[in-house]
């Protein structure tokens, strides 16, 4: 099946955070960015619900990298979402985690995170 629409999770892979950790924040993302979505695509919202929800969880060095995409992401209309931790368990509050992107147009979302590699 091809689908048209998918979501990206981009995790910092600098943070030495533990699967847990992680899986958290990329759940935080996942809503997050879905939520941003529903509420300024609404459009690309439905359809992508309706294929499934297609995600792909990638790897980003770190903040630097994370930021960069975020705003590339930004510029082409994309909803995103950053999250930033509560601080309550393995790194310090205000730390960026994650970043989710769309759903969106597959397209798109490929033009940000096309050359990342698979976490």
């Amino acid at each position: 099946m091809e689908f048209a629409y998918k979501q990206a999770i981009l995790i910092r892979v600098d943070l030495g955070m533990s699967v847990g950790k992680i899986a958290a924040q990329a759940a935080h993302a996942a809503v997050s960015a879905a939520e941003e979505c529903r509420r300024i695509k609404p459009e690309w919202f439905r359809a992508w619900l309706e294929e499934g929800q297609k995600k792909v969880v990638l790897r980003v060095s770190g903040l630097e990298e994370l930021k960069r995409l975020h705003d590339q992401a930004r510029s082409l209309g994309l909803p995103t979402s950053i999250v930033e931790d509560a601080g309550l368990t393995e790194v310090p509050a205000g730390t960026i985690t994650a970043l989710g992107i769309g759903p969106a147009p597959s397209g798109l979302v490929d033009r940000v995170t096309g050359r990342l590699k698979l976490l």
